[in-house]
């Protein structure tokens, strides 16, 4: 299998930068996974499309401002820091940029010494480890100096910090939103309890490595990052109940997807606990307890463009998107959505 099988051409100007005023006013593409036929809808129609019994999974990890500008103690040189995972308490695994000046004892001061950081090794991928020193509640101070991680493909300047969290967001942990949940108002949630539709939540800590691109030529060469999920106990009953009784199971967004395809066993039952995941689905997958997706658009030979194509056959995910793309949707974090069932 190539990459360049799940290449597809989208003009720059249909990638989203901004969110919109509405949440649930976004467009709706609805694909069927078996006939590859397409309707066009807005967000909130998805509410005529579930039905009850169905159980809706979504994923509430929050996105922490992850991304930190500082200065070498030393130089005064300029060092951006984007946290990526906690190992230990005050030890993270980063990113920095520019590398070559963040060798192992360089050490950082962030917001005029609020928060001090010392490289403390290189590991993967020329990441480093990062051990912070500070007065207080670490979380606090991150709130105070610390950025929305946005990707590099949106350049406009988030407003709001909630827009890049959606309504349910809990446990803090994410260096990226899962924004297929985005979508998704107080409201809308409610109308769709009250239409019989069980809402199970799930938590996957999304990192950077979901969206970084595949650089090998064979997919099956291809290395995925691995990220923390938890599933209760309680959630998973309900989800195992909806599958039993013969409703769908309906994931919103590849995040919750590949929390409950890595926490399921074969027998299609899933499982409470916790842990870390490196699943990687393209075509040829066979979903152990997932039946629909919602999720956005995604990036030309991603990962998760892979992941949809596994769900719905790539021909029919590429025709889809080529209408998208004609019917000038929005791309990516702060764009449309899709409903795959």
């Amino acid at each position: 299998m190539n990459v360049k099988d799940f290449y597809f051409d989208l003009p720059e100007e249909l990638i989203a930068q901004d969110p919109l005023e509405d949440r649930s006013s976004s467009r709706l593409l609805v694909l069927d996974k078996y006939t590859g036929e397409v309707e066009h809808k807005v967000f909130r129609d998805i509410l005529s499309y579930l039905k009850k019994g169905d159980c809706l999974v979504i994923n509430d990890t929050k996105v922490i401002p992850a991304r930190l500008f500082g200065t070498k103690t030393d130089t005064e040189a300029k060092i951006e820091v984007l946290l990526l995972k906690r190992k230990e308490k005050d030890i993270w695994e980063v990113l920095v940029k520019p590398g070559k000046k963040a060798r192992p004892g360089a050490e950082i001061s962030f917001g005029g010494g609020l928060l001090k950081g010392k490289i403390i090794d290189v590991v993967d991928e020329g990441n480093r480890l990062i051990q912070f020193s500070y007065e207080g509640i670490f979380e606090e101070i991150l709130d105070q100096l610390g950025q929305m991680p946005l990707p590099p493909y949106i350049t406009h300047q988030l407003q709001d910090k909630n827009r890049y969290q959606t309504v349910y967001a809990k446990h803090d942990g994410s260096a990226a939103a899962p924004t297929a949940g985005l979508h998704f108002t107080k409201e809308l949630l409610q109308q769709i309890k009250e239409k019989g539709v069980e809402i199970a939540h799930v938590t996957l800590h999304v990192g950077l490595g979901t969206f970084r691109p595949v650089k090998v030529e064979n997919v099956l060469d291809h290395h995925m990052h691995s990220e923390f999920y938890m599933v209760e106990e309680l959630e998973a009953e309900k989800i195992n109940s909806a599958k039993k009784q013969g409703g769908r199971v309906i994931c919103v967004g590849t995040t919750s997807c590949r929390t409950l395809e890595s926490a399921a066993g074969e027998d299609g039952v899933l499982k409470p606990g916790s842990g870390w995941t490196d699943i990687f689905i393209y075509p040829g997958y066979k979903f152990k307890i997932l039946d629909a997706l919602i999720t956005n658009f995604h990036l030309p030979e991603s990962t998760l463009v892979m992941l949809v194509s596994a769900l719905a056959g790539r021909d029919h995910v590429l025709s889809a998107y080529e209408k998208a793309i004609q019917e000038k949707y929005r791309f990516f974090s702060f764009g449309d959505a899709m409903f795959i069932q």
